[in-house]
């Protein structure tokens, strides 16, 4: 049976339209049925407390449900149904018989799906945030092995300057780190119990918002009833945004390992199980791994625009719109986390090629900007150092003597290694090596800071498993 059916509507919904506003949702919501289950448990319990149900009805309310959680995966959904809330409902009185048609008492589908949906978030943020500091461990890992790998660093996709391996990794560890920040940040946000504002109007009976609240780990009670409907869609766009950072991340790292990695350049070399052949050419080694999780990215980055779309001039409220958010929210947790699942072993087996990586850097003059630099050292005005050296570089000179420098103040610039290691200022490719220590410092507190999150959070969980 349908929730929503009712007296006033006499004639039966034709079945095309169950079809086309059920849509995917039954599909999606095999994804939720934990959570909504966990939901329940805390909502039947509340319902105890305030005298809606008597003990033995709880007590069959909640086995029923907690065994619902345990075996979650094997739950079956009925398309006829439309949705989880109503397959659980259903489910329950089938079992239990009337006592399960008092469940739904003080909520509605709205709140519900809601509550659903952040507690589905909240594990995925964390599953999320795991991910990325893994992956940030991977790139302090390499850079360590490769601390004196020398890479050419590119601007335009010209030679630009001296730069190492290490460096072009440590810019992808720090944004990472960036992302893990902006996870949390919107984690935090969410971080709100919607349970209790039913349809968008509250309910007549005194529940009690503050014990779902505890119950369900949540940091505090999302208050405005009204609010909780029209912040479905912004919390999701919030969620979307911080994985768009993410795969955009991915998606530039991608690009450059593809590059990297062609014969032009030579500098990488793809593992050989990460990589796919050729249906016509036999010699062929190609990191469609790599292309996909780039037009993965778009995925992602039009799921956040759907989202903004659908929920732009909605009126306050709940509107069955947002139905249309639960796909871009649920497709975009799993990209995300298999992106970085996937990008992680392959760097764990990535070859570089070193002879290939310092020839690029010893043939260019991408020294140029430096030898300006020393003169500038000797009172040289430094648009004045900048035209000299140009001048004498134009011409394919090799006597860069002439510059008024010694012998070894232009070795100090030309090799490559000695050149970096005069970039010794904060954040430059010479200073690599502290830049990991401090990383490695920043990586274990946030783990720390983490995994106190997660405590809270999964620890709520398993006690409403353990209720009764």
């Amino acid at each position: 049976m349908k929730l929503w059916n009712n007296n006033v509507i006499k004639k039966p919904t034709k079945k095309e339209v169950i079809e086309y506003t059920a849509g995917e949702d039954i599909l999606l919501d095999k994804k939720l049925v934990k959570y909504d289950a966990l939901g329940s448990i805390a909502h039947c319990m509340m319902l105890n407390k305030i005298g809606i149900l008597k003990g033995e009805e709880t007590k069959k309310i909640v086995q029923n449900l907690k065994e619902i959680v345990i075996k979650h995966e094997e739950f079956e959904l009925d398309p006829e149904l439309e949705d989880v809330h109503t397959c659980i409902e259903n489910y329950l009185v089938k079992s239990i018989g009337s006592i399960g048609k008092k469940i739904h008492t003080g909520r509605s589908r709205n709140d519900q799906i809601i509550l659903d949906l952040k507690l589905f978030s909240k594990d995925n943020l964390l599953k999320t945030a795991e991910n990325l500091l893994s992956l940030s461990e991977i790139c302090i890992e390499l850079s360590e092995q490769h601390l004196d790998t020398v890479m050419s660093g590119y601007t335009h996709m010209q030679h630009a300057m001296p730069s190492t391996f290490s460096f072009w990794l440590m810019s992808f560890c720090e944004s990472f780190l960036n992302d893990f920040e902006y996870l949390l940040s919107i984690y935090d946000l969410i971080n709100s119990n919607p349970l209790g504002a039913a349809a968008g109007y509250g309910v007549s009976i005194p529940i009690d918002r503050e014990l779902t609240t505890k119950l369900l780990g949540f940091k505090k009670i999302q208050e405005n009833a009204l609010y909780v409907q029209n912040s479905r869609g912004k919390n999701e766009s919030l969620i979307l945004s911080g994985l768009s950072q993410i795969m955009l991340d991915l998606s530039r790292l991608a690009q450059d390992l593809i590059l990297f990695s062609t014969e032009e350049f030579g500098f990488f070399e793809l593992p050989e199980d990460y990589c796919t052949g050729s249906s016509i050419m036999p010699q062929k080694k190609n990191p469609d791994v790599l292309e996909i999780m780039k037009a993965k990215t778009s995925t992602v980055f039009s799921y956040l625009s759907q989202t903004l779309n659908i929920s732009k001039s909605l009126p306050s409220g709940y509107n069955r719109d947002l139905q249309e958010t639960k796909k871009p929210l649920l497709h975009s947790f799993e990209i995300t986390i298999s992106s970085l699942k996937i990008m992680e072993v392959l760097l764990k087996g990535l070859k570089l090629n070193k002879k290939n990586m310092l020839k690029g850097v010893k043939k260019d003059k991408s020294y140029a900007a430096d030898l300006a630099l020393i003169l500038v050292t000797k009172g040289v005005p430094f648009r004045e150092a900048y035209q000299n050296v140009g001048s004498v570089l134009k011409n394919d000179s090799t006597d860069l003597g002439q510059l008024g420098l010694t012998k070894e103040e232009v070795e100090s610039i030309v090799d490559p290694i000695k050149n970096i290691s005069l970039k010794k200022s904060i954040g430059m490719p010479g200073q690599v090596k502290e830049a990991i220590i401090k990383k490695k410092s920043e990586i274990q507190n946030e783990k720390l800071r983490l995994k106190k999150i997660e405590n809270q959070f999964y620890e709520s969980l398993e006690k409403l498993l353990c209720i009764l």
